[in-house]
């Protein structure tokens, strides 16, 4: 048997490693994918887009019917009370006040009075002043008693004083009041209050005419009306409610609902509200119409209000075209005391 030979000084050989391709994407393919991302980038945007201006649209939407339940609910108050006194006897009210006959919230014969948008308010100016009422606009002038109020205990005549059953209240000299018992209900201003006792003299600014609240009014009259014990007093409210003007500190204007009080001060109630009409129901007509509608012959016999309000959001871009939203509004409210 030979033995195998010995390779001496021979490196014994082993196969190469196979060698494998170091090539990358291409640029077709990098586009490709490039292309698809932003697809899905673009659908992501689209979708964050329309779920922000959905957003904002219900928004702008919620906010404009907030807007509009607050407006309604403030001036229904107002329209209920019209003419009320609060002892049912709106017929026979004696007014002693120097002004019933010269300012708008002096005069009772005028408890529920509108005013189309072509027509003048006494209560307030047409113009594009701040706080002015916009035109071709309706409004609508309410008087009545306010909702809380005190009761006589005595009535001490002709000392012209008033002593009430409570403690404490918030008339002072200078208040316009309604006091009623089953018999009738006297306008007249406080001229002074102290410890529960009010005083109404002739005198003040504007004023009673006479010390004396029998009815009819007479104010050369020396008689003296003593009023029954648990007798009701209330303050006088008067409201004019318009559409105006206004301008915001960083000079942005725009329209808001308004509301005029007995002292002549312009009160904005509800911002964005660029509209209202106002339609009437007078007792034996079929429908409502309009404050200059010939069928509207006794403001004294309406016993219902309609008001159409146009409110638009705060926010100017949240509805169509990056405009503000808008809608419309109807609310009726029935004068309360002329509700058979």
């Amino acid at each position: 048997m030979k033995p195998c030979p010995m390779n001496h000084g021979r490196r014994q050989q082993h196969a190469p490693w196979p060698v494998r391709s170091s090539a990358g994407f291409t640029l077709i393919e990098l586009m490709v994918a490039m292309l698809l991302g932003l697809i899905v980038i673009g659908g992501v945007v689209s979708v964050f887009l329309a779920n922000q201006r959905s957003y904002r649209t219900n928004q702008a939407l919620s906010d404009v019917q907030d807007s509009s339940r607050v407006a309604f609910e403030m001036m229904a108050r107002d329209i209920r009370n019209a003419g009320l006194t609060g002892c049912s006897n709106s017929g026979r009210v004696a007014n002693v006040l120097n002004n019933r006959s010269t300012a708008w919230w002096a005069n009772w014969s005028n408890t529920l009075m509108g005013y189309g948008a072509g027509q003048t308010d006494l209560a307030v100016t047409t113009g594009a002043g701040a706080g002015q009422r916009a035109s071709g606009t309706d409004s609508l002038m309410l008087l009545g008693a306010d909702s809380s109020g005190v009761s006589v205990k005595n009535n001490a005549e002709p000392a012209a004083t008033f002593t009430i059953n409570e403690t404490s209240s918030n008339l002072q000299a200078g208040d316009v009041i309604i006091v009623c018992d089953p018999d009738h209900a006297a306008i007249v201003q406080i001229t002074g209050y102290a410890n529960g006792t009010i005083t109404h003299a002739a005198s003040g600014s504007p004023g009673n005419c006479t010390t004396d609240l029998n009815y009819p009014t007479v104010c050369s009259s020396e008689s003296s009306y003593v009023f029954a014990p648990n007798a009701q007093i209330a303050k006088l409210t008067a409201a004019d409610w318009y559409i105006g003007n206004y301008v915001d500190g960083n000079g942005v204007s725009g329209k808001s609902l308004y509301r005029m009080d007995a002292t002549n001060t312009a009160q904005e109630m509800v911002r964005d509200v660029t509209g209202m009409s106002i339609t009437y129901h007078q007792s034996g007509n079929n429908s409502f119409v309009g404050a200059s509608d010939p069928l509207l012959t006794n403001w004294a016999l309406v016993d219902a209000v309609q008001v159409n309000l146009t409110v638009e959001s705060t926010d100017k871009h949240a509805g169509i075209d990056v405009k503000p939203l808008s809608r419309k509004f109807t609310a009726t409210t029935t004068v309360r005391n002329r509700v058979n």
